[in-house]
């Protein structure tokens, strides 16, 4: 019983790191570039009360054993990078990265990377995002434009009046063998890590990079409707193993009672 109490414990310490997980995706759903996560679950290691072959008195063999499982732990969360929906603006500075690959920006002398396709232009004319952070590679725009054009290779120019192209840049991607391997930061960008291994920088449409779609955004990857599935088994789930706390308890109370 006291076994019970402590397996049914962490299930349900599993299901509220669940619950937490799936509170963040929601909260996301609007987020821009949001790509959603997922927790992973593994069974702890199991008390053998008897071994699975052991031979029996007739010299017999038992063919299935007792094994009595400890609980449940989390072994990781994991970004899922699946492709967002696509959100249609109008503004020439909102990127869309259709397929694989990420975005440059550096803040305060550190690499980043991200998937919010959402630009601006500040005081200096250069592109930057909501926080102020410059898009790789840098590129200022000039005064006299009216107009900022990007193909899908990346290919990022800057129109006067007359139509006439007075400046111009490669944007490039970046890609990772292990994009779930990368540490998320918040402000929608990610840090590379050992996992995740070295950037790989491309031109967009190269080397099975994605493209670029500009006066689009791509939207958050998290599905309501499956979020709120995953809501309510996770709710049962925790609600199944706190009934197992409760009944092991009457059951040492009972326990108790007898002895008494």
């Amino acid at each position: 019983m006291i076994r019970a109490l402590f397996t049914s414990a962490s299930g349900m310490n599993a299901q509220e790191l669940q619950l937490n997980v799936i509170s963040n995706n929601l909260a996301n759903v609007n987020t821009g570039g949001f790509k959603k996560s997922q927790t992973q679950f593994e069974d702890l290691f199991y008390s053998n009360l008897r071994a699975v072959g052991a031979e029996t008195v007739g010299g017999n063999m038992v063919p299935t054993g007792i094994q009595v499982g400890m609980g449940v732990r989390p072994t990781a969360v994991t970004k899922v990078f699946t492709q967002g929906d696509y959100i249609s603006t109008g503004n020439d500075l909102d990127w869309a990265i259709e397929g694989r690959g990420f975005f440059k920006i550096v803040r305060d002398g550190i690499e980043y990377y991200t998937r919010a396709g959402s630009f601006k232009i500040d005081g200096d004319g250069y592109i930057v995002n909501s926080n102020g952070d410059r898009v790789q590679p840098e590129f200022a725009v000039p005064p006299e434009t009216v107009a900022v054009e990007i193909d899908s290779a990346g290919l990022l120019s800057a129109i006067d009046a007359a139509q006439t192209t007075i400046a111009s840049t490669q944007i490039t991607l970046h890609d990772f063998i292990n994009p779930a391997g990368l540490k998320a930061v918040g402000s929608n960008n990610f840090l590379p890590t050992d996992a995740s291994g070295d950037p790989r920088e491309e031109n967009p449409g190269s080397n099975g990079m994605g493209t670029i779609t500009q006066y689009s955004l791509e939207s958050s990857n998290v599905n309501v409707t499956d979020e709120m599935v995953n809501l309510i088994i996770t709710q049962r789930a925790f609600e199944s193993n706190s009934k197992g706390v409760t009944t092991a308890d009457q059951l040492l109370e009972i326990s108790n009672n007898l002895v008494r």
